[in-house]
């Protein structure tokens, strides 16, 4: 087993900031646009600081901790992450955190969504222990906006008086939706999106294809334009073809049929795609080429030339406060209808 490589557009970042190791702080936020790899980074840095003969920084591969790390057992790495992604990963529920006691009823409830407070307060006992190999301990908790005001504030204490030889390394997509006086107490490394032939080279190598149009669905990010295309048909859904081109052409879509479609997706994924067309119709609207479904970009142009602006924008501020919904609509059709509807009068002359 190899230990994890960063990918591509990460190198130039991981010699620059591995390669500085004296004066390297105790905590860091790793943070960056969502889907571009950040916790593969995150994870390959941790790999890196274990790494006992680090090749300019990086991990060898094959020293002792290097095996280690890759069959995941190296006792100076902790992954503190909420249980549900643990269970994604493969791990018990009540393997969240490697040192975490299962919760009172953990096996009659489902995994939790967040980083709890008994997880932060899990790791107290490896924190005195020493390194078993004399180097550093690292700490690796993500998503970091998993963490509630409870166990942020654990975490909180134990930043302020750091641990000694232990790295934390914290993901997060925003900064902002993180507890103020937390990122206080961490050192940002902004991880940048890679530049358009690098993202298509590299999914091209994954056997992603069309490459370029699942890139413009994901935004640009190539991990999420790889899970888009692992889990979909086309890079931009037929229902949102449905939608699109009676508009374009003054005419009204059938919402109801559109709907019985939608009430079979996760109502996250189709507002989400709402979201993302709406971008594409401003961005239209003001003469700029389409971002996410450049399939549509004549519709969206024709849509965005009668369409009136300040109705649109304030339809797409409705549709994000429609998320706060999409977890547990009432009625699934009837939500995809209602919205549907809202979204043909906002663009509709």
């Amino acid at each position: 087993m190899s230990a994890p490589q960063f990918l591509p557009w990460q190198m130039e970042t991981a010699r620059a900031w591995l390669g500085n190791r004296d004066r390297f702080a105790h905590a860091w936020l790793v943070h960056g646009l969502a889907g571009i790899g950040k916790l593969d980074f995150a994870i390959a840095a941790a790999a890196s600081l274990l790494c006992e003969t680090p090749d300019n920084g990086l991990a060898c591969g094959h020293c002792a901790a290097c095996d280690w790390f890759a069959s995941g057992n190296h006792p100076d790495l902790r992954r503190i992450r909420p249980e549900a992604i643990a269970v994604e990963e493969g791990a018990d529920a009540a393997e969240a955190t490697d040192d975490a006691e299962p919760a009172s009823g953990a096996a009659k409830r489902a995994p939790s969504k967040e980083i709890r407070i008994d997880q932060i307060r899990a790791l107290e006992s490896w924190f005195n222990t020493a390194t078993h190999r004399g180097g550093w301990r690292v700490a690796l908790l993500y998503p970091a906006h998993a963490l509630n005001v409870v166990s942020s504030n654990a975490l909180l204490k134990v930043l302020e008086e750091p641990p000694p030889h232990t790295v934390f390394l914290l993901v997060a997509d925003a900064p902002d939706r993180l507890l103020p006086t937390l990122v206080s107490r961490c050192r940002r490394l902004p991880l940048p999106a890679p530049d358009p032939d690098t993202a298509l080279q590299w999914l091209r190598a994954q056997n992603v294809e069309p490459a370029r149009e699942w890139l413009a669905a994901a935004g640009g990010a190539p991990l999420a334009a790889l899970r888009l295309a692992q889990a979909g048909d086309t890079p931009c859904p037929p229902w949102l073809s449905q939608l699109i081109n009676p508009l374009a052409q003054g005419q009204a879509p059938d919402v109801g049929t559109m709907a019985e479609t939608l009430e079979k997706v996760p109502a996250t994924e189709w507002i989400d795609a709402l979201q993302r067309l709406y971008t594409d119709l401003m961005l239209a609207s003001a003469g700029a080429p389409v971002r996410y479904f450049p399939a549509l970009a004549t519709g969206v142009a024709q849509v965005a030339a009668r369409m009136n602006t300040a109705r649109v924008a304030e339809a797409a501020r409705w549709l994000t406060r429609q998320r706060a919904l999409a977890t547990h609509p009432l009625n699934a059709k009837l939500f995809a209808h209602a919205t549907l509807q809202r979204v043909v009068l906002s663009c509709q002359a």
